[in-house]
């Protein structure tokens, strides 16, 4: 029997059953976790927006470092990879304490308006440990794919594959929760959450061939720790490292495009339930068709994209290009009122978000080729950390939005009210149309990655080796 090389259709297919399994808990966490709290617990907004905010500050130190720790370690490194322990690892403790977040006691709820402090730390302590074993998988997860795809036409590939089974993942995150919850029934989100743990595990049985660390990789590993040993100690300290990293501006770019990118889709994804709660007046379930558009509209769209993809060859310029579609379909939302239109909308925003779920990878894979050809080191933990709390962070900033919007139209007050309603259609359409809009214009000045300083920078690459 053949063996699978890194550039099989199988290899990069069960490598993309990462990308499934990321969107699909992310996506679950952002869409309901808020909503569960402020209006089926009745934590006020106010401190579940601080809970996120705290977890999001928690994002800052555990995501670098995570990164920066198991950049160096883990256990069996010589034998089976430095990431793929902890991407197995991380993905069983997150999906349990998924479940958790759910569990909140039955005294401590009832009394959540009197005594909301039970709840408040019940919902942070379950939020910050759900993340500190996310970011353990997801960081080492994506350091795998610049050391295990590294020439453009693979990377190409492999994230046009890996897109296509995320999107999935980003449609099962919205539409398999609402099929076992119930705006009104608490107990049913704890269903809800062991259905979502139960796929994530059997998930992890679908990875392993795409996460798997070759001898090639095991080998240039250890190439790097023997040089390590060379440098002074305080070259591959923590916070040097992750200051170094931060000087280059393409990395800068990046993750700061990548931030407003995220905050603008946490709103988004994050308001359907509101929007189908208290503006349609439909059941959870009556959300799916709403989430159904957007993947349809992000499926359809990826070979569009992977055809400009080949003709424009840079994928620096196609997150730019991306953005503004998003930009443009979003804003619209803010006056429809019917499921048909948002499902429309949503098909057409979709159509964006498949583009830019597309060539994130490659062009990240881009930056750090860069920098890596700059500093002679391969830091991809901590490159990918830094990434990871940029993105992550978002969800504070959707919890800000959520909030401020919430105090200033009245919505615990009453939630159907035309002032509340408005606020939802702002926190659902206009302020991700800014954020996304605001992060094209960002990359657009601060990006120098050229087609010709890439291929320069792969040509770097295979001379060092590393």
């Amino acid at each position: 029997m053949r063996k699978k090389t890194d550039s099989s259709l199988g290899v990069m297919a069960s490598y993309g059953v990462g990308k499934f399994l990321a969107e699909f808990l992310t996506g679950a966490f952002g869409a309901i976790v808020f909503k569960f709290y402020e209006t089926e617990i009745g934590l006020a907004a106010g401190y579940a927006a601080i809970a996120t905010i705290i977890y999001s500050l928690w994002n800052a130190i555990n995501d670098p470092l995570i990164g920066y720790i198991t950049n160096r370690k883990a256990p069996f490194s010589h034998k089976i990879g430095r990431r793929f322990p902890w991407i197995i690892i991380g993905l069983v403790l997150s999906a349990f304490f998924f479940v958790l977040i759910f569990a909140v006691p039955t005294t401590w709820r009832t009394q959540a308006h009197t005594n909301p402090f039970p709840v408040f730390f019940w919902m942070v302590i379950t939020i910050c440990l759900f993340d500190g074993f996310y970011s353990l998988w997801e960081v080492n997860y994506q350091s795998v794919y610049p050391d295990k795809f590294r020439t453009q036409e693979i990377r190409t590939k492999a994230a046009a594959i890996s897109t296509a089974i995320g999107v999935l993942g980003v449609a099962a995150g919205f539409v398999v929760p609402p099929l076992f919850f119930s705006y009104g029934n608490v107990g049913s989100y704890l269903t809800s959450g062991w259905v979502i743990a139960a796929i994530t595990v059997v998930g992890i049985l679908f990875i392993i061939p795409g996460v798997h660390e070759t001898k090639s990789m095991i080998s240039r590993f250890k190439k790097q720790q023997e040089q390590l040993l060379l440098e002074p100690k305080s070259e591959h300290k923590f916070f040097p490292s992750m200051a170094r990293a931060l000087r280059h501006r393409d990395l800068l770019a990046f993750i700061l495009l990548l931030f407003l990118y995220q905050s603008g889709t946490m709103c988004m994804t994050s308001s359907v339930h509101y929007v189908g709660n208290y503006i349609l007046n439909v059941p959870s379930s009556g959300t799916t068709t709403i989430f159904a558009g957007m993947l349809v509209g992000a499926l359809i769209s990826i070979p569009a994209w992977a055809f400009l993809s080949k003709r424009i060859k840079n994928n620096q310029r196609m997150l730019l290009i991306t953005s503004l579609v998003m930009a443009l379909f979003s804003f619209p939302m803010t006056f429809i009122h019917t499921k048909s239109l948002f499902t429309l909308f949503m098909g057409l925003w979709g159509l964006g978000f498949g583009g830019f779920w597309t060539f994130m990878g490659p062009a990240m894979a881009d930056v750090v080729d860069a920098i890596v050809v700059k500093d002679k080191r391969r830091d991809d933990g901590i490159l990918m950390g830094i990434r990871a709390f940029f993105m992550r962070f978002s969800y504070a900033s959707q919890a800000i939005v959520f909030w401020l919007i919430h105090r200033l139209t009245n919505f615990a007050a009453d939630p159907t009210s035309a002032q509340a309603k408005m606020g939802i259609s702002l926190h659902m359409a206009t302020i991700p149309a800014l954020f996304f809009l605001v992060g094209a214009l960002v990359f657009f000045k601060l990006n120098t990655l050229n087609p010709e300083t890439i291929e320069e920078n792969k040509r770097e690459l295979a001379v060092l080796d590393i």
